[in-house]
Parts: structure tokens; sequence; C-alpha cells
């Protein structure tokens, strides 16, 4: 038996406005298809979550959707999906647009049910009357549970889902889960990740874990898998390994898995420059523009057009509104050929460095982090739990321009500033 594992697809997703980006998450997905789907002859695919970037789908996105899906179907490999964060249905509808791809026949979308507190699974029926058809599926020799988004609340879950499974795993069946989320020492976003005591717990009832959400590849014990992104959702991300998963599995169930890299996907480049010993800014944009000749990565011909970020870091003796910002734009591209530079100024003047020292190519999200951490620790009240206090804010921010119910926004908030809470209660 032979599967391909995939997760956060994230069709859909504009970077920096750029009209290209919907096409390249289309490109680096239609891609994979062919090459470790079709090119593989796997017996189904898996997706676990983030299969579109937002809920809230633009006709442009659905055809790009719907023309993977069917390229599948066409060759007669089946899809089984889970929703991930960003593209999980409302609370308040039964309708999302995985949902209306399942009922088109392009995808089995697997969702437990919740009663009583506790996780139902279901076998998977089309002909269930219904738009919950059903949390597990058979296909050949594997049973495949689904899972649904549980954001902050995913560790106190775990051992619903490990009791629901074992009610329901199949004599000699290779087992696998599909899960959303981040893991314990592999995270990238501050909502409290999965510790690995807990994940470990579906040891005991499953084969494969696969997971999704977290946008960088790791693997646990040849038994836990997250094959990262598939393109770059931010350039924060650039580093990082991505890919899928083909996954061969043994007679013996035995899994030899193996992460697939080698398809078109955009190029990214991130390049700091520290502005701390610039006296004006035309000896600021000629030594700007010496770093982009000596280091930056020029388009290959038949290759997508890299996009690079031109980070200005340090402590600036001048005013911002100086900065030769479209001069440098203009002219490094012209010397790459890149589809798009971003001038990004992450420098302050010295009066007002809050974080100016911090690491140079430190993400976004950990300069927010950092920023608010100063500004909390300036407030007595928060002096003993800034650091909870900080994450809850940049948590609930990131949960917010997600659409995140707000009931599991102030659940989240509640969580880590009560751990933190009970953590000094212990100390003292």
């Amino acid at each position: 038996m032979k599967f391909l594992h995939i997760a956060d697809v994230h069709l859909g997703c504009t970077r920096y406005h750029l009209p290209e980006s919907p096409r390249d998450f289309f490109d680096a997905w239609i891609d994979v298809l062919r090459r470790y789907a079709v090119g593989e002859n796997v017996d189904f695919v898996i997706m676990c979550g983030d299969f579109f970037h937002k809920r809230n789908v633009p006709p442009e996105t659905m055809d790009h959707a719907v023309a993977g899906l069917s390229f599948l179907r066409d060759n007669g490999i089946p899809v089984v999906s889970i929703e991930g964060n960003h593209d999980q249905r409302h609370s308040d509808s039964e309708y999302s647009w995985l949902r209306s791809l399942e009922k088109w026949g392009l995808m089995h979308l697997l969702e437990p049910r919740g009663e009583d507190g506790r996780i139902i699974y279901e076998p998977w029926d089309a002909d269930r009357d219904s738009y919950l058809r059903g949390g597990y599926i058979d296909i050949g020799n594997a049973r495949i549970f689904g899972s649904a988004w549980y954001g902050a609340t995913t560790n106190r879950v775990i051992p619903m889902l490990t009791d629901a499974i074992r009610e329901n795993r199949r004599e000699g069946a290779f087992h696998i889960l599909m899960l959303h989320t981040d893991v314990e020492g592999h995270q990238m976003h501050p909502i409290p990740a999965l510790s690995l005591s807990a994940l470990k717990e579906l040891k005991t009832v499953t084969d494969y874990v696969a997971l999704g959400h977290t946008h960088m590849h790791y693997e646990i014990d040849n038994w836990a898998f997250n094959p990262g992104s598939i393109e770059v959702t931010n350039i924060a991300e650039f580093r990082e390994t991505r890919g899928v998963f083909v996954v061969e599995v043994g007679d013996d169930n035995s899994v030899s898995a193996r992460h697939m890299t080698e398809y078109r996907h955009r190029p990214f480049q991130r390049l700091s420059f520290d502005v701390t010993n610039m006296s004006d800014q035309k000896e600021l944009t000629e030594k700007v523009l010496e770093m982009v000749k000596r280091d930056a990565r020029a388009a290959v011909e038949e290759m997508p057009a890299p996009i690079i970020e031109v980070a200005l870091t340090g402590r600036l003796g001048f005013p911002n509104s100086l900065l030769e910002t479209q001069k440098i734009r203009d002219t490094a591209r012209k010397m790459t050929n890149a589809l798009h530079i971003r001038l990004k100024n992450l420098s302050v003047p010295t009066e007002y460095a809050v974080a100016a020292d911090a690491e140079q190519e430190i993400s976004r999200e950990r300069l927010e982090r950092r920023v608010v951490e100063d500004l909390v620790m300036r407030d007595k009240r928060f002096t003993k739990n800034r650091m909870a206090v900080a994450e809850a804010v940049v948590g609930a921010k990131q949960q917010a321009l997600l659409g995140e119910d707000p009931e599991k926004i102030a659940e989240f908030i509640s969580l880590k500033t009560g751990e933190e809470t009970n953590a000094i209660r212990q100390n003292n």
C-alpha cells in the first residue's frame, strides 16, 4: 500500500498583494499531484488541514481546487481530508467549502462527532443525509481516522481521541489518524502545542499519525509525520524545509516514508542590513545595493523568479522619511530580475530603540512578542507574568485575524494566563 501525505496547501494565499501568488500555490500543489500521486501510483491522498487559506474562497481559488481534485478523481485516486484552522466552518453554520467539495464527490471529509463530552466515530457513508458523513473511512488495508481543529484544547482532547479510535479499530488494518496541530518542540505558533507525552498516548491505537499545521518538516519515531506546507505563506518560513511524504506500508504494517521536496515552487530569500553606522541615506542606499549585488539570488530562466526581502535593522541615525526605498527596490529588482523586492524597515531611531538588540533575522511574530513584552513590563501589574500576558496578547491577535470563534480565543487567554499564575503560586 502506498499513499501521499500532504498538509497546508493554502490555496488562495496572496503574499504581499502580488497577483502571481494564488497561481504559485496552485502550481506547487498540481505539480506535487502529478509527480507524487499519479507519478508514484499511490492508492490514496490524505490532506491534513488548511487546504484553503481562508474560509471565504474566491472563485479563482475554487477553480484551482476543483481542477486539482478532478485530476486525482480522473486518475482513480481518492482524497481524504480534514479541516484546519484556516478552512474550518463557522460554528453557527453547517456549510463550508470543504463540505461542498465532498458533496460534489471530489473528496472524503472526515469529521468525528462530539456527544456528551465524548468523541464519536462513525464510518464514512456517502449516502448519509447529512453534511456530517463520518469520522473514519476504509481504503484497502488502511483505516483512516479524521479529527477536528481543536486549537488550545488539543491536549485535553487526546485521551478522548485515543478511546474513540480504540473502540473502532479493525483487526489487521493499518490505522492512520489525521491531526492538525503543533507539537511540543516543533511549534511555530503561539497557541499551546500538543505535548509529546499526550501525542504518544496515540501510539497504542495508531500506526501512523499524519500531522499538519506547522509549516516545516519533522518526524517523530517513524510514526508521527509532519510534511510542512507546500509553499511559503510568509517569508519568515523561507529557511524551513517543506514538502510532502510518499509513504509505503509493508505487509507487516511497517512504514517507509520518503520526504519529497522536488517540485515547482517560488524561491525566497531574506537579506539583512544593519543601518547603525550609516551617516546618511545616500551611503545607506549605496551599501544596501552592494549587498544585493553580492548576495542576492538572481532569477533563473524557466524557473519562478525569486521574491527577495531586504530587512533594515539596527539604529537609524536620520529620519525614516529620508530612506530611498523606491530607488532601492527598483534598482535591486533590475539587478536580480526578481518577481518582487520587499524592503522591510525594522530599524528604529536611537531614542525609540525598543527591541533593537533582537537578532537580525527575527520573525515578525517573535518581534511582536518582544515589543509587547517590553510594553507589558512597564506595567507593574504584570511584572510576575509578563511572558504569559505577552503570549496571550500575540496569540489572541493571531487567532482573531484567522477568524477564530470568540469563545475559543477567550479560552486561550484564560489558559495562558492561568498556567502562568499557577506556576508563580507554586514557586512562591
